[in-house]
């Protein structure tokens, strides 16, 4: 697997990332057997990531090129790193799509793993893609292991479910101990995480890139539920260390999520559940109300409050809106917002 003939091209979406990022693609850089295209996709941070980026190239001789969201280089002028400027914060999902875009236009691209900027790879997860692909070469979308970064022994989700009524999301072997935790088959699972998600060239052709109305969350499980008798893979060895909502406040297994997290996960639950079930809307509005019940009970007012604005349709909070720009918040909150 020499550099050019490497057909996995990763995609990985930056958005304030600048103490991560150079973690992450050096891991993608180490691959064993040659690196794949790394095609990151800044979403205008604000922070030094773009500027990390290219202070890193340039001191570690790294052929980092520059590119919008428009472009699509051919996979000799990427070079090494392929940087697209978004040109906004578009959200995971819109994120991604950039960099789909760009990996496709790539013939030599069979293979599109998204994976999170506060994320490092095994330096054999490459192999291992390949090596599941050759064994299941009809599939929809591949995962792995994914363990918390601290304490990497510990899994944060080896695939997810999801419920359909409640629109609950659960994480397979979350918490439990790597060197114990049995990997899950692929068809055990209802979606893979988009922290370390591999999709193939086959399934983006056939069910098109991810739906970008939820902006964050749940974009993985909408995709994941569109791919028709195409099956999901779990890899053994690919392995991920992941560091956790750096950028959003998502939750850990010590940190409650932030009022930012929680307005997002629970718009974001109502719009699938809306979607895919839509005679379960009730109980999953009653089952969310229930929780930020609970919430409440334990302090957690903020959160608690945003969870509430998001499934009763009242908008976000202003905590949440301004942590947005304005082209971010017509993005994520629509025309209402502008």
């Amino acid at each position: 697997m020499s550099e050019p003939d490497c057909p996995i091209g990763v995609i990985v979406v930056a958005f304030q990332s600048a103490d991560v990022i150079v973690g992450c693609i050096e891991s993608l850089l180490a691959q064993e057997g040659g690196p794949p295209a790394v095609i990151v996709v800044d979403n205008a941070s604000t922070d030094d990531t773009v500027a990390t980026l290219r202070g890193w190239a340039a001191a570690s001789g790294t052929d980092l090129r520059e590119f919008v969201a428009a472009d699509r280089p051919d996979r000799a002028e990427a070079g090494a790193v392929t940087l697209i400027h978004s040109g906004a914060n578009r959200g995971f999902a819109g994120g991604v799509n950039v960099g789909l875009a760009v990996a496709a236009a790539m013939p030599g691209i069979g293979h599109f793993w998204v994976l999170n900027p506060d994320a490092f790879a095994d330096t054999s997860a490459c192999r291992a893609i390949l090596s599941a692909a050759a064994e299941t070469p009809g599939y929809a979308l591949m995962g792995g292991r994914v363990c918390y970064a601290e304490p990497p022994h510990r899994v944060q989700i080896d695939g997810g479910l999801v419920n359909l009524w409640t629109g609950v999301s659960g994480n397979v072997n979350l918490g439990r101990a790597a060197a114990e935790a049995v990997l899950p088959k692929g068809s055990d699972l209802d979606f893979i995480t988009g922290a370390s998600m591999v999709a193939s060239r086959a399934f983006y052709q056939a069910v098109g890139p991810m739906r970008e109305d939820y902006f964050l969350y749940y974009e993985e499980a909408d995709w994941a539920l569109r791919r028709g008798d195409m099956s999901l893979v779990v890899a053994p060895g690919l392995v991920v260390y992941h560091h956790a909502g750096t950028a959003i406040g998502s939750p850990t297994l010590e940190r409650l999520a932030s009022p930012f997290s929680f307005w997002f996960k629970y718009h974001s639950r109502m719009l699938f559940v809306r979607r895919f079930n839509p005679i379960g809307l009730p109980v999953a509005m009653a089952y969310a109300t229930a929780k930020a019940g609970q919430l409440v009970l334990k302090g957690a007012l903020p959160q608690a409050g945003a969870l509430l604005r998001a499934v009763w349709g009242l908008g976000p909070p202003k905590a949440v809106r301004d942590r947005l720009s304005p082209e971010a918040r017509r993005i994520a909150f629509g025309r209402a917002e502008t």
